[in-house]
């Protein structure tokens, strides 16, 4: 306790904190709304009601916020990775706005970080869509069953699949479901990430390393 940078406030009042900020939540500020929800994440943050996970809720609001103000129609935007590459600033920024009021900072910080990782969004969007239009045509000129094609759609849905999963969602039969995976495992597309027989796990490296690749800072 002594040699903590912040320390939260006890039950009680962190229950009276939590009430107030719910009742800032579903109030009309006439703020914009990404300031709006950079000032809930802030005091949420702030308030720390758990014992662990506080950053991972913290950083869940925002996405939820996003969505509920109707900034997002799908939950695809996460400051994660911005407020990890720049762990440290993070921290201080929040400290800064308990000791300082030091609002603008933390407000430039965390609207830059909505800027950049929105970018990166729609950067992996277009490369996502480019592959699946690369995909549909080289199966297109080959002759492509609907079936294949299919199974290429579904990937982007689900990158990690069964033969089983294919079954169902394609609604063929077990052995034609399998033929269909085979082939874009024979093709590279497709990559056995289990050792099991039955229910063998498959994976879409190339659309996972999209998804996943660390960006640069």
């Amino acid at each position: 306790m002594e040699e903590a940078r912040y320390v939260p406030p006890p039950p009680g009042p962190m229950l009276e904190a939590l009430d107030a900020l719910e009742r800032f939540w579903h109030s009309d500020h006439g703020l914009p709304p990404l300031v709006e929800i950079a000032l809930v994440h802030y005091q949420f943050e702030a308030i720390h009601p758990f014992l662990d996970g506080n950053g991972r809720i913290g950083r869940l609001l925002i996405t939820l916020m996003l969505l509920e103000r109707g900034l997002l129609p799908e939950p695809a935007l996460y400051l994660s990775a911005y407020f990890e590459r720049h762990r440290t600033l993070y921290y201080d920024l929040l400290l800064g706005v308990s000791q300082r009021g030091a609002w603008e900072d933390w407000l430039a910080f965390f609207l830059e970080g909505v800027r950049t990782e929105a970018k990166d969004v729609a950067e992996r969007a277009r490369r996502l869509l480019d592959l699946w239009r690369e995909w549909r045509e080289r199966y297109g000129r080959k002759g492509g069953s609907a079936h294949i094609l299919g199974l290429l759609d579904l990937l982007f849905e689900r990158p990690v699949l069964t033969v089983p999963l294919v079954k169902d969602r394609l609604g063929i039969t077990h052995a034609w479901a399998n033929r269909l995976v085979q082939r874009l495992e024979e093709d590279g597309i497709l990559t056995p990430v289990s050792e099991r027989k039955r229910n063998r796990l498959y994976a879409a490296k190339e659309i996972l390393e999209i998804l996943e690749e660390a960006r640069n800072a």
